[in-house]
């Protein structure tokens, strides 16, 4: 039995990054890039090493690009946590196992380390690989809060539920995270929006630039968790814009959304130091007319562009800052 899986790279079109701190998202799936699972029943358990898991370098120099192009870890910790926590949901949920091991093998096409979730790809593909396997069934609802779980808890990875819904559900998706339904059933509210109602959306990211997001969220939280109230009031604002946007994709309003895409990440400059490589994307995509706004934490922008003439212009602008431009295929 051969088992191939695959998820997607995910894109924040709204209320990023409020889905940490119990408020409402809009995001899209985009099928450019993605992680692919191959799963295969072998004696025993088995996790194949690719590329970036190498401990072997040219040189120092070979060791340093490495790093600051894929990390310090390659998807083997994640599919290992991935293969934990499913592991545990089952005993806790006293569904048997059968007694069988595999093979796993991944590969990935997502950029690394610049905001379009690469690494929660991995395990969403592998958790599928798995369900597949052993004929588990896990409620959709559940299913990216056992992926960031695999982040957090087994990895000590800050995450958030944004990436992990829109990667298991695909397509355009709008996400309430109150805090009265995370903490008392472990998911949110998660409401599908047609993709066919989306505007003319560009996703630049950068090819030079790395930078774990992990990272960025750890100052803001603290203060979060103080109460302090220029975090909690600017996080509130940003949570609302992707209920506006929702309505706004909806009516097809498209200048209304345009507005709360740059809104966005004007708000998010009050409580986030923005590096200047992403703040010249924004500026860039913005002084030829389009909105602009973070896909996640940075090294990626999104947004509403008007015509051909301006994609034309986003292309050749953002490359001289080292971006690559792409139109998101959102299914």
């Amino acid at each position: 039995m051969l088992i191939e899986t695959r998820a997607y790279a995910r894109a924040g079109l709204l209320g990023n990054p409020s889905d940490g701190f119990f408020g409402k998202t809009l995001s899209i799936s985009v099928r450019n890039f993605g992680a692919s699972v191959t799963l295969w029943q072998s004696p025993e358990l088995h996790i194949e090493q690719q590329e970036a898991d190498a401990n072997t370098f040219r040189s120092i120099f070979h060791l340093v690009d490495t790093v600051g192009q894929i990390g310090y870890n390659g998807g083997i910790p994640l599919i290992k946590a991935a293969i934990r926590k499913f592991t545990t949901y089952c005993l806790e949920e006293g569904i048997r196992l059968p007694n069988r091991n595999f093979t796993i093998r991944y590969s990935s096409s997502i950029p690394r380390q610049v905001g379009l979730s690469g690494s929660s790809a991995i395990i969403v593909a592998t958790m599928r690989a798995l369900m597949q396997f052993y004929d588990v069934e896990i409620p959709l609802e559940y299913l990216p809060t056992l992926v960031m779980k695999s982040e957090t808890e087994e990895l000590g990875i800050t995450a958030g539920l944004q990436d992990r819904v829109i990667q298991c559900y695909e397509g355009c998706v709008y996400m309430d995270f109150q805090r009265q339904l995370i903490e008392s059933r472990g998911f949110g509210n998660y409401e599908r929006v047609d993709p066919q109602a989306l505007p003319k959306l560009y996703l630049a990211y950068n090819t030079d630039m790395s930078k774990v997001s992990g990272k960025v969220h750890n100052d803001v939280k603290a203060r979060f968790e103080r109460g302090e109230p220029l975090v909690v009031d600017t996080l509130s604002q940003i949570a609302d814009l992707a209920r506006q946007g929702k309505e706004a994709v909806e009516k097809q309003d498209y200048s209304t959304l345009n507005e709360l895409i740059n809104h966005n990440f004007d708000l998010r400059t009050r409580i986030y130091n923005i590096h200047p490589v992403n703040m010249q994307m924004i500026e860039t995509a913005r002084r030829l007319g389009a909105s602009a706004s973070f896909t996640g934490s940075g090294g990626s922008i999104i947004g509403i562009y008007r015509d051909d003439e301006m994609l034309n212009r986003l292309f050749v602008d953002l490359q001289k800052l080292n971006a690559r431009v792409i139109k998101p295929y959102v299914v």
